[in-house]
């Protein structure tokens, strides 16, 4: 690697993977930013038609959002060294632009659209070419500098959208951000400058797979915050007592199926891969959806703990069922990133819940609560027996297995 006068900034090999108290301060942000993402998921249990799309769209557009600020900040400290002052520098003041957003994110839609949008284009803009700036001569800074036009070009629409007609915020917003994940995927092509994929870059394997680990753990958190609260402002009765319990059962085995193996092996498969980069931008995408599914499940939580017996609506079951199935099609993707192989007991766990749905509309939630519950439940039994009087398992990804191209040293 060419030494330039950034250099310092660059993690070395004998920094700790280990994600550092300034990562997880950051994390307290996202922690309030992610009870926001559920809330406004929560306010469409009543909706129906058209108005729960465009509200469906809304929220996973700001969640997606908020999930690319993350990501790009964790891939940063993935790659530079975070003890460094410049680095904590940047974190903090990314902190600072995510707790705007997670502030705004309630009404960002509304009249908090502007506050939204500015503290967004502050991360995606300014920070780049802070990193730029401050890697001064080293070849690396061509990245961020790639990064900084591309999103300069979509902050028209993000301004334009908040501050245009509220019809038009939607279709702005969603184009800017698909805008945004193009050149992530893409790896910001410039003429001038070509490319500079993820799936090539020099990152920190140990210390990627835990703040992925982390922020899946962040998103139960979240859940567990919902049933304690729901439950505690709500009058006692048996029935949500019993849905207060099955809530928490669903999320002891949305960690358990998580983990035992594939979450648990991260790790190891992100250290053994001979294209670290490739498998960390998998991960990332996987996690975006075991992430946003934790958020939907802890809807349904909600939802059932206040009126446990009350009216079946459909409705509901995009929660109630949507969560876990959700849950398992990334977890899928997850046991193929790690194994290079399908999970049958989470495959079989996924078509019963999808054709439960039928049955479920008209029986009350506490029902399609506990049907959803009862097939996590098998899926994570399945996988127990399965895995009985056998010894543990290695990873053995098939993404990153042939040997990564030459990026250069600016990779």
């Amino acid at each position: 690697m060419v030494a330039g006068g950034g250099a310092g900034l660059l993690r070395s090999a004998t920094s700790s993977g280990r994600a550092s108290f300034l990562e997880l301060f950051f994390d307290l942000a996202f922690v309030f930013a992610l009870t926001r993402v559920s809330q406004r998921f929560a306010d469409l249990g009543n909706e129906a038609g058209w108005a729960l799309v465009t509200g469906l769209g809304r929220t996973l557009l700001l969640f997606l959002a908020l999930w690319l600020v993350w990501s790009h900040t964790t891939w940063i400290t993935s790659r530079y060294e975070p003890e460094r002052s410049m680095i904590q520098v940047i974190v903090v003041g990314t902190m600072f632009a995510s707790l705007v957003m997670a502030v705004a994110l309630p009404r960002a839609m509304e009249e908090r659209a502007l506050p939204f949008a500015v503290a967004y284009l502050v991360v995606m803009v300014i920070r780049p070419l802070v990193i730029a700036a401050a890697l001064r001569g080293h070849p690396r800074r061509r990245v961020a500098l790639r990064l900084a036009p591309w999103a300069a070009a979509t902050a028209p629409l993000w301004l334009v959208g908040a501050l245009g007609p509220d019809e038009l915020r939607l279709p702005l917003w969603a184009a800017a951000l698909a805008v945004d994940y193009l050149g992530w995927t893409l790896g910001w092509p410039l003429p001038w400058l070509g490319a500079a994929t993820v799936g090539g870059w020099r990152i920190a394997g140990e210390h990627l797979a835990e703040r992925h680990q982390q922020m899946f753990l962040i998103a139960l958190g979240e859940s567990i915050w919902v049933i304690g609260i729901i439950f505690s402002g709500v009058g006692y009765s048996a029935g949500r007592a019993a849905a207060f319990t099955v809530a928490f059962i669903t999320s002891v085995l949305l960690w358990r199926i998580y983990f035992y193996r594939a979450g648990l092996l991260l790790t190891q498969a992100l250290e053994r891969s001979r294209s670290p980069g490739r498998l960390g931008a998998a991960s990332q995408r996987t996690h975006a959806v075991l992430v946003l599914s934790v958020l939907v499940t802890a809807v349904s939580y909600e939802l059932v703990i206040g009126q446990p017996y009350g009216e079946a609506r459909p409705t509901w079951l995009l929660f109630v069922v949507g969560g876990p199935a959700l849950f398992l099609v990334a977890r899928l993707r997850l046991e193929y990133e790690i194994f290079g192989r399908v999970s049958r007991s989470q495959m079989i766990g996924l078509v019963v819940l999808l054709l439960a749905v039928a049955g479920l509309v008209r029986w009350p939630p506490m029902v399609g609560l506990s049907a959803a519950a009862g097939v996590l439940a098998l899926v994570a039994l399945l996988e127990a027996l399965r895995s009985r009087h056998r010894p543990l398992e290695e990873s053995a990804s098939p993404i990153g297995r042939e040997k990564p191209g030459n990026h250069g040293s600016e990779a």
